[in-house]
């Protein structure tokens, strides 16, 4: 078993999103990024993103800056369903590079760590 996925159950053992505060879970393959935002007491996803929706992509966007640009959209669209608060899931990542740049996407959209 990889090290990601030891920390990944580590971490899921703790970690519980509400009605009131979902779980945004990131999965990040080595060309997308695909984010969810999740209810864990009814086990349906509220609101989800990935980068393969964005449309100026086109022009040269490193991946560190499309993950921003998917946290943005994923930020818009729950606020746009009235999530404000959510508990960040890494998904056994590191808080660096691309995850860290969908959460400061997502922050800068509106939404609450």
């Amino acid at each position: 078993m990889s090290l990601r996925l030891i920390r990944k159950k580590r971490v899921r053992a703790k970690i519980f999103g509400t009605n009131q505060r979902p779980r945004l879970s990131v999965f990040r393959s080595n060309r997308h990024i695909f984010l969810q935002i999740i209810d864990d007491k009814r086990g349906v996803t509220l609101v989800s993103a990935s980068d393969q929706e964005i449309k100026n992509k086109d022009k040269k966007m490193t991946k560190v800056e499309v993950a921003k640009e998917t946290g943005k959209i994923l930020g818009q669209r729950a606020l746009e369903k009235k999530i404000k608060e959510v508990v960040f899931d890494r998904n056994g990542y590191r808080y660096h590079g691309r995850v860290r740049a969908v959460a400061e996407g997502a922050r800068d959209a509106g939404l609450v760590f």
